[in-house]
């Protein structure tokens, strides 16, 4: 019988690696290594999990060839001697007895080191910064050039020795050889710098040392920004140009994009559709006829399957993907495509953890990102209820984890439908991605037998009294937040009126017109809710402004949407108003404060006021009056705490487990976290 994803699950082979299937996980910084830059067993679990998913091809995150100069993060691995080849060859060890490959990325990081890390300059082709406000690197003289060259074929020897099947080149994403390749950051004037061929020598050096290091048939991969996605930098045909010159000892070509100034497009924002990258793949294929890996927000199977399919790559490759479900690979091959969690590519516990604030990843849709599904496997040891008052993400992570592990759970949500505030939210287009997390739940408790759902239902202590709970979980979410400002409350979501909230937008998403360019667009609060309404209505030509009461835009967002939004406001000229408070709500205008106390009125078409939102608690304190003092354990969760992230409202969903164990409900088997 022919498989639905015949291609998806067809193996390929390359020199003496044989991949059993086309998904391969993309190399992406953990922030999981230990300080000495060793692979630590956290490392290890994480990647086992991927393999045990299914995963065909493992591309371990970047290992710096010559540390400190050349190091990128701050646990960075590190294959720069020869004492870190065990632990790696435990890692090889793990991932293999699943039946996946394995290879290790090995880089320098150039300029995108960081002096306050490496404890000196960072080095490039050129005195460049590799981002804008960066710093200031020092040109590599040819000594150099030629000595780190040969540190990358010495690094090749050791990924060979510790028993990893291929190794990959980092000549992307604005690390070392990027900056060699890119006329954004290479001036030089010698044999290094000037025509792509020149431009293309470090590369090429690099790719000899390590052909001649671990000789004819232990496969290359060399990843590449194939098309730089700036002003100047390079074009996917400028790539295939370079690319004559490197080509010929490369075996895979993993194909990506972007520069740390088009970090967007690098890591994908949520809007770009699933595969948007797979003509660059193509584009490379029909040149050299070498396999191609193409990545870029694949989460749909069938959208994996007709890439292959028409031959645009040969191998797909996903990363945050496979951080939100280990086991995507091996849902779509035993038929439980309907229990994907699919990553919304949010950016938050991934990128803007490990490059925004240095923290090791964590994702928004996966609360164990290490640990994977085994609580589950706990089972309480006696009868338990659990009533969840709030059906939105983190009311249905609770409710379900509850349920999973043996809970007779009772779901109370008020409105006719559950995915709370993420289910709004995705209602503006061009954020409609981030709808797959509530119907990932909503299909996951739907499986429940012992998860009873109240929609259209009104919660009251006499309600949840009748249910007998032993613990009750609020998770009433949060509202938007509407400060006694004058005019505000006269003004905001009025019938016929002109100022909206977020909500008071999004309800009638659907009714503005394609075409705004005649009209004025005031938004008050430059956060992640302000950003929201400015993406929707600026590409529409309308003349869009921002108010801001703090000293920047958007503070706070992951360095992505941080770009993305960057780049949007600069495209669309939005006028951008910091430092700026808002006095008063008219129907037709705002009035301001400007930084130099000067009083302004903003006149508008539509206005907007998004200050955020609060927490929302209607029955809280009667829950407390009822059960404090009593059996019954009292839990609040997510917004309903204060206004924040999904993510925080997932975790403390899932950590309805730590409730259990601590009322003696659970089965006690030595569980521990791992993230």
């Amino acid at each position: 019988m022919k498989k639905k994803y015949e291609h998806i699950f067809s193996p390929l082979t390359v020199k003496r690696m044989t991949m059993k299937n086309r998904i391969v996980m993309m190399p992406m910084g953990t922030n999981f290594g230990e300080q000495n830059g060793e692979m630590s067993f956290l490392h290890i679990n994480y990647y086992e999990q991927r393999a045990k998913g299914g995963t065909g091809l493992i591309i371990v995150e970047n290992a710096s060839v010559d540390s400190p100069q050349g190091s990128n993060g701050t646990t960075q691995i590190r294959i720069d001697k020869d004492s870190y080849i065990p632990r790696l060859f435990m890692l090889c060890e793990a991932v293999h007895k699943h039946g996946a490959c394995i290879a290790l990325q090995i880089n320098h990081a150039g300029a995108s080191a960081m002096s306050s890390r490496i404890g000196m300059q960072p080095v490039s082709a050129s005195n460049i910064p590799s981002k804008a406000g960066g710093e200031i690197p020092r040109p590599l003289e040819k000594e150099e050039i030629e000595y780190i060259a040969k540190k990358y074929g010495e690094a090749a020897k050791r990924v060979q020795t510790a028993g990893f099947d291929a190794v990959e080149i980092h000549a992307g994403h604005s690390y070392l050889i990027s900056q060699f390749l890119s006329p954004l950051t290479n001036d030089r004037t010698d044999e290094f710098g000037g025509s792509p061929e020149n431009r293309a020598r470090f590369a090429r050096m690099i790719i000899d040392e390590v052909r001649k290091q671990v000789g004819p048939m232990f496969p290359i991969i060399l990843r590449i920004s194939a098309d730089e996605l700036m002003e100047g930098g390079n074009t996917l045909d400028d790539c295939l140009e370079y690319l004559e010159y490197l080509q010929d000892e490369v075996d895979i070509f993993d194909v990506s994009a972007g520069l740390n100034g088009s970090i967007q497009y690098q890591i994908d924002a949520n809007y770009l559709p699933d595969g948007w990258r797979s003509y660059m793949a193509k584009a490379v294929k029909e040149r050299y006829n070498k396999p191609c890996i193409s990545m870029g927000n694949y989460r749909n199977p069938q959208v994996v399957e007709d890439v292959l399919a028409k031959g645009d790559a040969d191998l797909i490759g996903m990363g945050r993907g496979l951080i939100a479900d280990p086991d995507w690979v091996n849902k779509v091959q035993f038929g439980k495509e309907d229990d994907l969690r699919k990553c919304i590519s949010c950016n938050i516990g991934c990128a803007g953890h490990r490059i925004g604030i240095n923290r090791p990843i964590r994702c928004t849709v996966n609360p164990a990102v290490n640990k994977g599904a085994d609580y589950a496997d706990r089972k309480i040891n006696k009868p338990c209820n659990v009533v969840v008052i709030g059906g939105g993400t983190a009311g249905l992570e609770a409710a379900c984890t509850a349920a999973e592990v043996g809970c007779t759970t009772f779901l109370i949500e008020k409105k006719p439908y559950l995915g709370g505030l993420a289910a709004e939210i995705s209602k503006i287009p061009d954020k409609k991605r981030l709808a797959d997390f509530p119907n990932y739940l909503i299909h996951r408790a739907g499986k429940l037998h012992n998860l009873f759902v109240f929609t259209n239902t009104d919660a009251n202590i006499e309600m949840v009294k009748s249910l007998n709970p032993d613990i009750v979980v609020n998770a009433t979410g949060s509202n938007p937040l509407l400060p006694p400002i004058k005019g505000i409350a006269e003004n905001v979501d009025k019938e016929g009126g002109k100022v909206f909230s977020i909500l008071g937008m999004i309800n009638q998403v659907n009714e503005y017109p394609e075409d705004l360019k005649d009209k004025k667009v005031i938004v008050i609060g430059g956060g992640a809710v302000g950003l929201d309404v400015v993406e929707f209505f600026a590409p529409r030509g309308a003349d869009v402004s921002i108010v801001e009461m703090m000293p920047a835009i958007g503070s706070g967002l992951d360095p992505v949407t941080k770009a993305d939004t960057t780049s949007l406001m600069k495209k669309y000229h939005v006028q951008q108003f910091v430092k700026t408070k808002l006095l008063e709500v008219k129907e037709d205008a705002f009035v301001v404060e400007t930084p130099e106390g000067e009083i302004k009125e903003l006149a508008f078409d539509y206005g907007f006021v998004c200050l955020g939102m609060r927490a929302n608690i209607p029955i809280l304190d009667q829950l407390h009056a009822e059960f404090d003092g009593t059996d019954v354990e009292m839990v609040n969760i997510g917004d309903s705490v204060r206004a924040r992230r999904i993510i925080e409202g997932t975790e403390e969903g899932r950590n309805i487990l730590n409730v259990l164990d601590k009322r003696g409900y659970l089965e006690k088997r030595g569980y521990f976290s791992l993230s």
